[in-house]
Formats: structure tokens, sequence, C-alpha cells
């Protein structure tokens, strides 16, 4: 069976991903409640029973809303690391009001690998306002994806990580003017541009143009704000990078961009 991205969900009203290789699938966090979850992998011709986890990149609520739902009714083990899993505790609340529990809770490290059935998965370290926030690299059957979104800038540490990378979904979340002249408070947008904030479109084209190394076979923009952000803009300024490069490549990567509302499903590889 080939390796295969599917984007169930993908912004600031919930994320949720599924990383399906031959042995089985992984859940890269869960935004959405169970009842949309199980509905979009439905749509997307994506099996629930072959989930294996679910892991978790960080604590915010679009990241982790309908995690415990999901945890409990498909028995599934959550990977997280231990100050992700406890900033979560703090806020989580169960139906009586007391603080959620999990019920099967594997703790992860940055800089250290791990498996889940046939996929190898390296974390890493993110600069995001988030206890112990972490992006992911999956490798199976010698096919390896890149997935890193919330982060307010490129660090040489992520950019190690994503070398090599077969498919890629990388986060291009607001175009600079229409953030600085949209309707959020200052103080909102400043959180947005700061180092721990979100990637903008052109701090996405600075990397694809002086750092990507052309690998993928397909890029995945991800995490778009609906409000200060349009596809066409993210779409526009990737595209106007990779060709700023493209004598160093054979050929450009198809571009795709991740929904808020319905799910994607890229190119399967190997």
């Amino acid at each position: 069976m080939p390796v295969r991205m599917t984007v169930l969900a993908s912004g600031s009203r919930g994320n949720c991903t599924v990383i399906s290789a031959s042995q089985g699938s992984i859940l890269v966090d869960a935004g959405i409640s169970c009842r949309e979850t199980l509905k979009r992998m439905k749509q997307a011709g994506e099996d629930p029973h072959r989930l294996k986890a679910v892991v978790i990149s960080h604590e915010h609520s679009d990241h982790v809303a309908g995690l415990r739902v999901l945890a409990h009714k498909l028995k599934l083990p959550v990977y997280m690391t231990g100050a992700t899993y406890q900033s979560w505790r703090r806020w989580a609340r169960d139906k009586e009001g007391k603080p959620a529990k999990l019920e099967r809770v594997e703790y992860f490290e940055a800089g250290r690998s791990f498996s889940i059935t046939d996929i190898s998965i390296m974390p890493f370290t993110i600069p995001h306002d988030a206890a112990d926030p972490c992006g992911f690299t999956f490798v199976a059957s010698g096919v390896k994806l890149g997935f890193v979104t919330d982060l307010g800038c490129m660090t040489a540490n992520i950019k190690h990580h994503l070398r090599a990378c077969h498919g890629l979904m990388i986060e291009s979340n607001h175009d600079l003017e229409m953030l600085r002249n949209g309707p959020y408070p200052w103080m909102v947008k400043q959180r947005v541009m700061s180092r721990v904030g979100h990637l903008s479109n052109s701090a996405l084209a600075d990397f694809l143009k002086e750092d990507y190394d052309g690998s993928a076979e397909f890029i995945v923009l991800a995490h778009l704000s609906e409000q200060n952000n349009h596809p066409d803009h993210a779409y526009a300024e990737a595209e106007k990078a990779l060709k700023a490069r493209c004598q160093l490549f054979e050929s450009n990567a198809p571009l795709f961009a991740a929904e808020q509302d319905k799910p994607l499903q890229t190119p399967a590889l190997g």
C-alpha cells in the first residue's frame, strides 16, 4: 500500500490529518469533533479501523478539541509530550466538568524518534506560543513526509528536518497586508506576526527561495487564515518563489491548499 497524507481539516477552526501506510494509519491532531473526523475520513476513503494512534502537535484547542471523545470512542493511544499533556489537562474537562483524562497516553520528546506500526516519527521543536509544540517527519516504505504548521519562523533545526521530504505540508497562514489592515485587535496581530505566532505567505516564500531543496513531489499550503489570507495569495507567493529557483529542479512540485471544511487527499507515494 502506498504512503498517503489526507488533510481532513486545516485552519483556526480545527486541524486534523491522516498519515496512511501499509500496516495502518495515524491521526495527527484532533481539532474537529469525533463525528466530523469520521465523516471526513469516509468522504476521503480512509478507514477509521486502520487508525492505530493519535499524535498531537500541541495543546491549542484547534488541534485537540475532539481528542478526548475520539480517543475514547476508537480506543486509541494518544502520543504527545509530557508538557503538552499537562497543559491540555489544565483546561480540558469531561462531561461532569472535571479535569479530563486520556485512557492511554504515550509520551515522546522532541529530537527522539519513535514508531507506530511501520511509520517512523521524528518530532522536532517549533517556535509557537504553546507548552512544547512540535513539527514532525513521518517515514514509511522509504517515503518521507514533512509536517509543520503553527510556527512563527523557520529555524535552522526545522529546515534540517524538512530536507529530503517526498511530500511536505507547511504553514502559509496569512498575507501580511491583509493581517495589518484586517479586523483583529492589534494585540492579536502582534501575536500572529511574532516569532512564536504563525508563518506568513512571504516567510514561507523566503524558505522556498532560499532553503527548500526541491525534493517534494507535492507541497500542501496549510493553516490558511480565513480572515487574513486567500488561497490565491498563498498560491501566488509560493509559485513565484518556486519559479525563482526552478533551474534547480527538474519539475515544480504541485501545490495544494488545505481547506477548513473539506478533506484534501494528496497524491499517493511509494
